[in-house]
Parts: C-alpha cells; sequence; structure tokens
C-alpha cells in the first residue's frame, strides 16, 4: 500500500516523505526520533517549516534564537509549535530522547520565527454520536503561514473522525491540499481503519493504521474508525493551493452523508433489533 508507510525504528528519521516520494507538489513531512544528546540538522532552502515536538525534551536552535521545546506526550498535553521561514537552518540537541515531527512547504519568507504557544491554539468538539472528536487547530487561521496548515485530532475508541467524509483535491471546486495523517493509539497495540475514495471514479483504498503509521491522503473523500476501547490521535499536516488566511478555506462534503450533520441520532438502530416472539402456553 504505497499510501501507507511503515515507520523505521533503525533510523533516526522514522519517517520521511518529500513531494517526489509521495508523487505531489507542496508538502513534505517527517519524524525524527533522537537519543539523548544527539543532534539532528536541518535547512528550510525555500521552504517555510513546523516542527512540533511529540514526547520528549528538545533544544532548537534557529539562527540566533534558542527554543527549549517539551512534551509529556500527545495524550498528555497541547504543544508548542516552532514555526521557521525559509532560508533558515534549524538545529535541534535532544536533551531527553526526544521525538518530534517536522514539515514544510515552499513560501516566500512572508512570515517571522516564532514560536506558537497552547494558549494561541483553538480547541473545538466536532461532530456528535459514534463521530464525536475533538480537534486543536495547532497551526490553522487565524494563526499566520503562508501555505502550512497544522491538526491535531483525538479521536475517542470506537468513534469515526472526518465525518461527514471531505475531499481536497480540487473535485466540485474543493480546494486542492496535500495531507498527511501521523497516527498514536492508547494503548499503543490500537489501531483504526481509514478509507479514500472518490464518487467520480473506481477509486477506493482502506488502509490499516497502527501506531506510528503515517497515511497519504492523495485523492478522494476520507474518514477513519477507530476500534473501540482504542483512543486514537492524529496529527496533519496540509499544504497546497491556499494561500495565508484562504487557508481557512473548508473542503468538500460527500453529499450522501451531509444531512447527519442536522441530526446526529438519525438512522441510529436501537438493540435489539429483532424480538422474538413468545408463543403463548397450553
Amino acid at each position: 500500500m504505497e499510501n501507507l508507510i511503515k515507520p523505521n525504528y533503525n533510523d533516526n528519521v522514522v519517517l520521511n516523505v518529500t513531494p517526489e516520494s509521495a508523487g505531489w507538489n507542496h508538502l513534505s513531512f517527517k519524524v525524527v526520533a533522537l537519543k539523548a544528546g544527539q543532534t539532528y540538522l536541518d535547512p528550510t532552502k525555500n521552504n517555510e517549516m513546523a516542527l512540533v515536538p511529540l514526547v520528549g525534551r528538545g533544544l532548537c536552535t534557529v539562527g540566533e534564537e534558542r527554543f527549549e521545546l517539551t512534551r509529556k506526550g500527545v495524550f498528555d498535553e497541547l504543544p508548542h509549535v516552532l514555526y521557521v521561514p525559509p532560508g533558515s537552518q534549524i538545529f535541534i540537541e535532544a536533551q531527553t530522547d526526544f521525538q518530534f515531527s517536522l514539515g514544510g512547504a515552499a513560501a516566500e519568507g512572508k512570515y517571522p520565527l516564532r514560536l506558537f504557544t497552547p494558549a494561541e491554539m483553538k480547541r473545538e468538539v466536532r461532530g456528535g454520536d459514534a463521530a464525536r472528536r475533538q480537534v486543536h487547530h495547532i497551526l490553522a487561521p487565524p494563526l499566520p503561514a503562508e501555505r502550512l496548515i497544522l491538526y491535531e485530532v483525538y479521536v475517542p475508541g470506537g468513534r469515526w473522525s472526518g465525518w461527514p467524509p471531505h475531499c481536497h483535491d480540487g473535485y466540485n471546486g474543493a480546494p486542492y491540499l496535500e495531507e498527511t495523517y501521523y497516527c498514536r493509539f492508547d494503548p499503543p497495540y490500537g489501531f483504526a481503519m481509514h478509507h479514500n475514495y472518490r464518487v467520480d471514479s473506481d477509486f477506493r483504498e482502506v488502509l490499516p493504521l497502527r501506531d506510528g503509521d503515517l497515511a497519504l491522503m492523495t485523492q478522494g473523500f476520507h474518514s477513519t474508525a477507530t476500534a473501540p476501547n482504542c483512543n486514537m490521535y492524529f496529527l496533519n499536516y496540509l499544504a497546497g493551493d491556499l494561500w495565508d488566511q484562504a487557508r481557512g478555506t473548508s473542503p468538500v462534503e460527500d453529499e450522501s452523508f451531509t444531512w447527519v450533520k442536522d441530526n446526529w441520532d438519525k438512522n441510529v438502530m436501537t438493540l435489539p433489533a429483532f424480538k422474538e416472539k413468545k408463543e403463548s402456553q397450553l
């Protein structure tokens, strides 16, 4: 499954996606895992980049500025997000074992180096019934960037995210955005099923997601269902044709399912679905 990428824990760069490897135009994404004392250098070149700590503590140096980034874990607290403009060098030194994500897209350099704090990030609960989940806008309008959009999503066990299914591949006037889903589970042996499909062709794929996996959204509508009792976290990086504040443009939803937003309990079966008739005893 070329759109499902498994982590390589034998390397510091656990996951690595480039526009060339994904077959798209804008978005790059990687997850880096350092042992205490190890270092990592990444030039932004012509890209704006966003660094999200996942677990541990690291010291990040960009030019003359230094930032200590720390996180107990993705299920424990919100992140600080470091935004780095094009033409910079990012140097990371792990003060403890430190895992972080780093992604980017081509930009002009409109916005300066900045550390976004949890207090600046919008939080919301979306959906209802079996599609109730929590979304954190960790780098999305009104937080500024040129192309990059970042979300963290928390999905309770047995529930769906991305419902109604939506697309951002240009279909029916949808904006064109490339997207990665980086997944973690509580407990770590949890799993989920991710569905990508089109309504104007036969394209359909189902990706089984385990802890640490990365899924690519290359086309079509998509949504994700989490196994019961297995809570899911996923980190989304997006980039595409939307620019600056237009990054807040909504995707297009599958019209077959949009009715659910008016009544999340509609068409929910009551159990037991069938009741046996009791014959009279003579």
